[in-house]
C-alpha cells in the first residue's frame, strides 16, 4: 500500500488541472476494470461489471478526489517574484518556507514578504522565488495561469505511520485501486470514480452521480482527530481503525448503510470507529443529492494535520478502510 500510494502522490494537480494524476491512476485501473474513462469535468471512471444477473444488479459508486490545493500564477514581479491566487482552503502558515514544484517541473520556494507577522499571512503577502534575478528570466520557465503546489512527499515514521502531502485524498484513490484489486468480480457493478474538483465544492462526485445514478455511494476522504494537543474532543484517533461517518457539515449519512458497514466489521473483526465531525464536508453530500439521490456513506481516513505538508496517517487505518470494502462488497 505505502508504494500504490507514492505512485499517486508524486503527481502535482491541483482543482480543475487533475490530468496529471488521471493518467497515473488509468493505468492502474485499466488492466483490472472493464471500462476506463474521462467525463466532461475531469473525473475518471473506472467500471467493474458485476457478476450477478444484469436485471438484479445494482450500481453502486465509490468516490475519492483526485484533485489537491494548490496555487495559480496571476503576476510576475519586474525583480522575477511570483505572484499567486490559491485554490482550495491554504492554510497559509502552514505554507510558509515550503518548497513548490510547477507542473512542468519549475521548483522554487513559496515564502511571505518579509516583516508580515503570523495573523497577517494571507496570499496577497506571499510569492515565490524560483531564483529568477528578473522578470525575463522568471518568464522564460513560467507564465500566467501556470499552477504549482506545495512539493508531494511521503516519509515513513514509526510502526505504520507516515506524513506527508497531498493525502487529503491520494489516500482515498489508493484505498479504491487496492480495492478493486482485491474484489476483481463483485456481484454489482462498481463504478470506481476518482472525482475532480473537490477542493472547490465537491462539483465533480455531483456530475458523475448524476451520470451514473447510482443505488449505494461511498466517499473515501481523510477526517479531523482528536489525539493532537489542543485537538478539540473527537472519538476520532489515529491507528483506531477506519472512521464510518455518521455526519459532517454538509450530510447526514444513510441509517441503513452505516449499520450495513458497522455489521461488515464486527463480523470480519475489522477496527473501526465512528466519525462524527462538526465541520467540513465531502463528496458524500454531493452523491447524496445528485439526481434523485441514493442512500450514501463515507469511509474516513483519520488524518493529523490536514491540509499541510505534513499530512499524518497510520497505514493500518488504510488497510482497514479496504478490508471494510471489500466485506461490504461480499455482502452487498
Amino acid at each position: 500500500m505505502l508504494e500504490l500510494l507514492k505512485k499517486i502522490v508524486k503527481a502535482p494537480a491541483i482543482s480543475g488541472r487533475e490530468g496529471a494524476v488521471a493518467d497515473v491512476i488509468s493505468a492502474l485501473m485499466e488492466p483490472i476494470c472493464d471500462e476506463v474513462y474521462r467525463d466532461k469535468l475531469g473525473n475518471l471512471i473506472a467500471v467493474k461489471h458485476g457478476s450477478a444477473p444484469e436485471g438484479e444488479r445494482k450500481k453502486i459508486m465509490f468516490a475519492a478526489h483526485m484533485d489537491e490545493i494548490g496555487f495559480f500564477v496571476t503576476f510576475i514581479e519586474d525583480n522575477g517574484y511570483i505572484r499567486l491566487a490559491p485554490i482550495g482552503g491554504i492554510n497559509f502558515v502552514a505554507a510558509a518556507y515550503t518548497n513548490v514544484i510547477f507542473a512542468n517541473g519549475v521548483k522554487g520556494v513559496l515564502v511571505p514578504e518579509t516583516g508580515t507577522k503570523a495573523d497577517a499571512l494571507t496570499f496577497d503577502k506571499f510569492y515565490v522565488d524560483i531564483g529568477a534575478k528578473d522578470k525575463k528570466e522568471a518568464e522564460r520557465r513560467v507564465k500566467i495561469g501556470d499552477y504549482f503546489v506545495i512539493e508531494p512527499s511521503v516519509t515513513r515514521l514509526c510502526g505504520k505511520r507516515v506524513a506527508g502531502r497531498p493525502l487529503d485524498d491520494r489516500v482515498g484513490c489508493a484505498i479504491m485501486v487496492e480495492t478493486a484489486r482485491r474484489v476483481p468480480t463483485p456481484r454489482d457493478d462498481v463504478y470506481y470514480v476518482f472525482t475532480a474538483q473537490e477542493e472547490v465544492g465537491c462539483r465533480g462526485a455531483k456530475t458523475a452521480a448524476f451520470a451514473i445514478a447510482p443505488d449505494v455511494a461511498i466517499a473515501y476522504d481523510v477526517t479531523g482527530t482528536g489525539d493532537t494537543i489542543g485537538a478539540k474532543p473527537m472519538a476520532v484517533k489515529v491507528g483506531g481503525g477506519a472512521a464510518i461517518k455518521l455526519k459532517d457539515s454538509s450530510v447526514i449519512c444513510s441509517t441503513e448503510l452505516v449499520a450495513a458497514l458497522e455489521t461488515a466489521a464486527r463480523e470480519e473483526k475489522i477496527a473501526y470507529q465512528i466519525e462524527i465531525l462538526p465541520y467540513g464536508g465531502t463528496d458524500t453530500s454531493s452523491m447524496q443529492m445528485a439526481g434523485s439521490g441514493c442512500m450514501a456513506g463515507c469511509l474516513s481516513v483519520p488524518t493529523r494535520y490536514i491540509h499541510s505538508g505534513v499530512e499524518m496517517i497510520d497505514l493500518g487505518d488504510v488497510e482497514a478502510c479496504v478490508a471494510l470494502t471489500a466485506a461490504y462488497l461480499v455482502r452487498a
